[in-house]
C-alpha cells in the first residue's frame, strides 16, 4: 500500500499500518511533498519499510534540477534499490538485475548537501506563514487545511478550500496573486486511469475536493505583508462571487 503524505501533511499512518498489518501488506511511503512532517513523533519516510522523496526545486528540499532519494532500515531492500538505481549491475558491468539509470549527479547532491542545513528553519517559516494564513481565515467561508492532532505538517502547499473556488482564484490572478490548482483532477478521473474508474467504488468526497481546493503562495521567502494581502484579496473575492 501506497501512503501518500500530501501537500506536506502526514497521512493517518496507524490506520494505514493497521490495514497494512491486517491484510499482510507492505507500507511505502510517498514523501515528495513532506520533507521534514512528522507522525506521532516519527519521521516521514521512516515509519513504512520505504520512503520515496523527490529533490523537484520547487520541494522543501529541493536540488537544481530532478532528483530523488528512498529511505529504508531494511538493508536487503537497500542493496537492491541500489542495484536497480544503476542498471540492476550487482558488479560492474553485468546487470543481475533489470535496472535502470537513476543515479542522483555530484552536483545536485552537493547543493541538498547544503540546503538540508537550513530545511529545518525553513520549515519553521512555512508553518508561520501558515499560521497567518489560518488566523486570517478564522470565520471566513474558506477552509484552511486540516492538521491531524500528532502530526506535524510541513506545509509544502497551503490548500484551502472553498466553493467559489473558480471565481475565487481568476480574482486572486487578476491582481497578480500565484493561486493555483493542485491538482484539477483526481487519480481516478486522469484519461490514462479510466478504466480504475470504472472498477472503482464512487468517490464523492475525492470528486468534491477537486471542485474546491485552491493552493494559496507560501514559501520561505515570502514576508508576512505578502499573506496579508492574499487575505485581503482572498476576503475580497470571496464576498464578491457570493454576492
Amino acid at each position: 500500500m501506497l501512503a501518500v503524505h500530501l501537500y506536506g501533511h502526514p497521512a493517518d499512518m496507524a490506520q494505514i499500518q493497521a490495514i497494512c498489518d491486517r491484510h499482510r501488506l507492505i507500507l511505502i511511503e510517498d514523501c515528495a511533498q513532506a520533507h521534514g512532517a512528522s507522525f506521532e513523533g516519527r519521521n516521514v519516510g521512516s515509519i513504512g519499510r520505504a520512503g520515496a522523496f523527490s529533490f523537484y526545486p520547487t520541494k522543501n528540499l529541493g536540488a537544481i534540477g530532478d532528483g530523488g532519494g528512498i529511505t529504508t532500515n531494511d538493508d536487503e531492500l537497500a542493496d537492491k534499490i541500489r542495484w536497480i538505481r544503476q542498471y540492476g549491475w550487482k558488479r560492474r558491468y553485468i546487470s543481475d538485475l533489470e535496472g535502470v539509470n537513476s543515479r542522483l549527479d555530484e552536483l545536485q547532491a552537493a547543493i541538498l548537501r547544503v540546503k538540508l542545513r537550513t530545511l529545518g528553519q525553513n520549515i519553521d517559516r512555512r508553518r508561520r506563514l501558515a499560521a497567518l494564513y489560518t488566523d486570517g481565515l478564522r470565520g471566513s467561508s474558506v477552509s484552511p487545511p486540516p492538521c491531524r492532532p500528532g502530526s506535524a505538517h510541513a506545509y509544502h502547499l497551503y490548500v484551502v478550500r472553498t466553493q467559489q473556488r473558480d471565481a475565487v482564484m481568476k480574482a486572486l490572478v487578476d491582481r497578480h496573486i500565484p493561486a493555483a490548482l493542485h491538482y484539477p483532477a483526481a487519480v481516478h478521473q486522469q484519461p490514462a486511469y479510466e478504466h480504475v474508474r470504472q472498477a472503482s467504488l464512487p468517490l464523492p468526497h475525492t470528486e468534491a475536493l477537486v471542485r474546491e481546493i485552491l493552493s494559496l503562495p507560501l514559501h520561505p521567502y515570502l514576508p508576512d505583508a505578502a499573506i496579508e494581502h492574499t487575505l485581503e484579496a482572498l476576503t475580497a473575492a470571496v464576498s464578491a462571487s457570493i454576492a
